[in-house]
């Protein structure tokens, strides 16, 4: 898989609708949830685009400082359902990290994480602040990394 970021003016029409599909495919069919996904937050992000074969596998948004937490944040963490077994996740976290210290100058990172990768986003330093909360139906838990 290889990865490269773009603010929403370098996405091709093609790969936003490739990356809103994938999206759509995980976060609304196959978690069964029906919420809002185009939120018109994506206009602000940087956009992370993990290709294999030259398609979109894997995908994550980031946010600079105030644009959605007071830090930093990465967001719509996803990846393709048959692709999950390669670790791209772990890569795309990566990634975002590093991309967020390049283009923003911080390291604090915020998330909203989906309860059950809790011990995925621990792996790469975040730690649990606060208590679980629903969002759009599902268990979450806001984590920090410092």
């Amino acid at each position: 898989m290889n990865i490269t970021i773009k603010t929403f003016q370098e996405l091709t029409t093609s790969e936003l609708y490739e990356l809103l599909q994938l999206r759509s495919e995980v976060f609304v069919v196959e978690q069964d949830c029906v919420y809002q996904d185009i939120d018109g937050k994506d206009l602000k992000a940087l956009h992370v685009l993990g290709v294999k074969e030259g398609k979109i596998v894997g995908y994550t948004r980031l946010f600079n400082s105030g644009e959605y937490f007071d830090t930093p944040s990465i967001g719509r963490v996803v990846v393709k359902e048959n692709e999950r077994k390669y670790g791209y996740g772990h890569d795309l976290i990566k990634e975002s990290i590093k991309a967020i210290v390049d283009n923003y100058n911080e390291t604090t990172i915020t998330i909203s994480a989906q309860t059950y990768l809790q011990k995925f986003y621990e792996s790469h330093g975040f730690k649990q602040v606060g208590e679980g909360y629903l969002e759009d139906g599902i268990p979450h838990i806001r984590m920090v990394r410092k």
